[in-house]
């Protein structure tokens, strides 16, 4: 079995199959150069995937956790987001080798659950979709799934048989608010359940809303920042230095700290790289920041931030060195 790269560091893997999933949306196929087992992963996992032009985005595994020859990705085609997905799916084609990292989990299934509750928004399928594989491979517990998107012609996996029965509810509302799937029933009496919600950023809010009555340690969600890392109208660039000695580096639109960072030689960790888990915290000593994570308190934030989504309000970020 090929070893398992070391914290930070990629592995080459060959590119086994490039197509559509769907429209708007492509599967890529990971396997071994060398053919063998892949380091495992566990349903919810993630991989870091350099894509054309450098750059380190995030994508969920779709596929059986019990397979380990190859890794599963779809990824949606993003025209207004950092370029990162339209780069994997114009510039990469079956044959190819992408460098990914080991996966990774921040979504992780609680085994404890007796039963589980999932709500996918979108491309918000690919975790899911492996836990539903999981618990079908494992002949384990009961799970129900409601599936939203605008329509069929953009729901990657419409067809594929673990997304078949009674205990999946796919729903199209094709753009009209007026159609959207109404949850509330699902969630208005709390039961032992846990739920698990991946999606645009609008789709959670609603969940996190509608179950704030659940226990806190029922309610999970994933979101690798697709809206947190997503360049805004009002954008500029701005300056950061590590101490107030340290180079200042331009951390144009469109890139973040983070990026910008590792570009000039600085070796800093992340993970989820959408400002949901922490890793990336940082502190800083002088400027204005304009804080874009989930995770910071508001005391926290007077003397920390993100650096993978969160920029500077004033012309000048310094960070603690």
């Amino acid at each position: 079995m090929p070893d398992a790269p070391a914290e930070g560091e990629l592995m080459a893997l060959r590119v086994a199959r490039a197509e559509p999933a769907a429209e708007g949306i492509h599967l890529f196929e990971l396997r071994h150069p060398a053919g063998g087992e892949l380091p495992p992963f566990t349903p919810g996992a993630h991989l870091s995937v350099r894509v054309p032009g450098g750059a380190l985005r995030n994508y969920s595994l779709c596929n059986d956790p019990h397979e380990r020859d190859r890794y599963v990705i779809a990824v949606k085609r993003d025209e207004g987001g950092r370029g990162g997905s339209v780069a994997l799916v114009d510039g990469v084609a079956m044959g190819d080798a992408l460098e990914v990292s080991a996966p990774r989990n921040l979504f992780e299934l609680d085994p404890r659950a007796p039963e589980y509750l999932f709500v996918a928004g979108g491309i918000g399928i690919t975790p899911i979709l492996a836990m539903i594989r999981y618990l079908k491979a494992t002949g384990g517990k009961p799970f129900r799934l409601f599936y939203l998107t605008r329509h069929a012609a953009g729901t990657a996996f419409l067809a594929d048989p673990d997304l078949a029965g009674e205990a999946v509810v796919i729903h199209h509302d094709e753009g009209d608010a007026d159609q959207a799937y109404d949850l509330w029933p699902v969630f208005e009496e709390p039961t032992k359940a846990h739920i698990y919600c991946c999606g645009p950023r609008p789709l959670m809010d609603a969940v996190r809303d509608m179950t704030g009555h659940w226990p806190e340690n029922s309610v999970h969600f994933e979101d690798f920042g697709s809206d947190l890392v997503r360049p805004r109208e009002d954008d500029k660039p701005f300056r950061v230095r590590v101490g107030r000695e340290g180079e200042a580096l331009e951390v144009p639109v469109g890139a973040t700290i983070l990026e910008v960072l590792r570009l000039h030689g600085h070796k800093l960790p992340s993970s989820c790289e959408s400002g949901t888990c922490g890793t990336c915290r940082t502190r800083y000593v002088e400027g204005e920041v304009d804080h874009r994570d989930l995770v910071l308190t508001p005391a926290e934030r007077e003397t920390s931030l993100m650096i993978c989504v969160s920029r500077a309000a004033s012309d000048e970020l310094v960070l603690e060195p």
